[in-house]
């Protein structure tokens, strides 16, 4: 089979890879129909995190079950799923809470042994833990695939950086970060019932989209101006909640500055560029709380899954191209140079 590979800094490759095939009794073979390139691929590719020469890619995809391993009682051939960006045993302690990216069994696609979802097919372990079914009919509605490949990562990683903000009726939200997971996180805090969204970004097709989630103002400035802009919005108040999706140190700073006091902040944004962004001593001294970290995507997908096939939300938004697997090395060309803010492949 096909698959996507990297070698190093901005070389990604399409290449012959073994056929994943059944090597425990829970594993099951999934036949990929979507799959996708997400923001945190993106470090990879750019050099800052390491990864292994040849080493497979991509950790969010949807398709159909091609073959179980004796264990597997939930699903059989044909079926078809959606994977969590995490795989999962489905009955450890973390597990039952809910936080299955703490099990001690699980990983995440594309670590060095496993299979990344940017290819033609996946050997997912722990079937039964990690798979979530989807409506047969849904494989047929092609206007559905986006959405339901976004619950994969970055709307359940949106959602969790609205639930971690503590986002309800009638609170105050601004969101930093204008990528797929931040516009997602403006989607999540509008369906949790925010009375008013503030998204921080400057680039129009990308806060057009935040508009048509639900923000209601967009604050194109960074770091100082852009504290200095939401406090002025909000009556010198600052934000309720506030859902950082960056990353980096400014970023974390501006979002805990961005609070008022007694709010909170939910971070998701993948760390690379240390922590002196955390003030410790603000955040004392004005009761703000810090939440977030790596979102439990299984737990969420049961909770947002409806919403999508009713149409309630529709994070597939995010994706604004689209291209085959032999597409996929030109597809991190136009992430990395902001030429694409989310590219859906299409097997």
């Amino acid at each position: 089979m096909r698959a996507a590979v990297i070698h190093g800094p901005n070389d990604i490759r399409i290449e012959d890879v073994p056929d994943p095939r059944v090597q425990h009794p829970g594993d099951a073979v999934v036949r990929v129909v979507n799959a996708c390139i997400c923001g945190s691929d993106l470090w990879a590719y750019r050099g800052v995190a390491a990864r292994v020469p040849g080493q497979r890619i991509g950790h969010e995809f949807l398709g159909v079950v091609e073959e179980t391993g004796a264990a597997v009682s939930g699903f059989a051939p044909g079926d078809f799923v959606l994977a969590p960006f995490v795989w999962s045993d489905g009955t450890c302690d973390y597990c039952r809470e809910g936080l299955q990216t703490s099990c001690p069994h699980g990983g995440f696609w594309g670590e060095v042994g496993s299979d990344g979802g940017q290819g033609e097919a996946v050997r997912v372990p722990y079937a039964d833990g990690t798979l979530v079914r989807l409506p047969a009919e849904a494989v047929a509605e092609e206007r559905l695939l986006p959405s339901l490949l976004a619950l994969s990562d970055v709307m359940s990683t949106g959602h969790h950086a609205a639930v971690s903000a503590r986002v309800r009726p009638g609170s105050v939200v601004a969101v930093v970060g204008d990528g797929a997971v931040g516009l997602c996180g403006v989607l999540a805090a509008h369906r949790l019932g925010a009375d008013r969204i503030i998204a921080l970004g400057r680039h129009q097709a990308r806060t057009d989209i935040a508009r048509a989630f639900g923000a209601a103002d967009v604050v194109a400035e960074r770091g100082d101006a852009a504290i200095e802009a939401v406090r002025e919005l909000t009556g010198g108040q600052g934000a309720h909640c506030v859902l950082e999706a960056v990353g980096t140190e400014e970023s974390m700073r501006t979002a805990i500055s961005l609070a008022r006091d007694g709010g909170a902040v939910g971070y998701v944004g993948v760390p690379h560029g240390g922590s002196a962004g955390v003030d410790i001593g603000q955040m004392f001294s004005r009761n703000i709380t810090l939440a977030g970290g790596v979102a439990p995507a299984r737990a969420y997908i049961p909770e947002l899954l409806p919403d999508v096939l009713d149409g309630a939300i529709d994070p597939g938004a995010v994706f604004d191209r689209t291209v085959g697997l032999d597409g996929v090395p030109d597809g991190y060309r136009a992430m990395d140079e902001r030429s694409a803010l989310k590219v859906r492949v299409a097997l």
